[in-house]
């Protein structure tokens, strides 16, 4: 174990792409984590609904509410999504702006890690930026570095299994989940 006790952090996948190599990355981080880390899956976003004030009078999403809980219970977050328009997708945005209504808040404080990958050559870099935005009002506690951002990434997730095979990528993501460990310690 990296730190004096165990940690358990949560995956935000910001795809909806069966064949996602988001998704490939998400997938591979359990076994990339380090000694005292586990590393589960959220629900998927796909069941949030269309962020709606007027819904919200209503409730909230049953979706919504169980992926908030599972987060308030993690000691960190991972987001790992795909860049789309020099952006963050809309599902992941709508998802955001779905817990961010949410009292307590599921980020406050929490130590969360951004993981973008894409098959161009910067790897999901803006989106990761704009992100980053959205997570200062949350008041999540974001890691600076390692920036995980995996260009090229079609060349590093075997097309045929769906799995991270390139061994850089996966040692570079695996120094990102320590570092997010030592800052769930700081700030756990």
């Amino acid at each position: 174990m990296t730190e004096s006790r165990p940690f358990h952090f949560v995956t935000l996948l910001g795809s909806l792409r069966k064949g996602s190599l988001n998704a490939a990355i998400a997938r591979a981080l359990p076994a990339l984590a380090p000694a005292g880390v586990t590393i589960t899956a959220l629900g998927s976003i796909s069941e949030f609904p269309h962020y709606d004030a007027d819904l919200q009078a209503g409730g909230f999403p049953a979706p919504v509410q169980a992926m908030a809980e599972r987060i308030r219970a993690a000691d960190g977050v991972i987001i790992v999504t795909p860049e789309y328009n020099y952006s963050v997708p809309g599902a992941l945005k709508n998802a955001i702006d779905w817990l961010s209504r949410l009292t307590p808040q599921p980020f406050a404080g929490k130590a969360v890690a951004i993981q973008t990958a894409s098959p161009g050559l910067l790897g999901g870099a803006r989106a990761q930026y704009h992100l980053r935005q959205s997570l200062v009002f949350l008041d999540a506690h974001v890691l600076n570095k390692p920036e995980v951002m995996v260009g090229q990434a079609a060349a590093k997730v075997n097309g045929d299994t769906l799995e991270l095979s390139d061994t850089g990528t996966r040692e570079f993501i695996a120094t990102q989940l320590k570092a997010l460990a030592a800052l769930a310690a700081k700030v756990g």
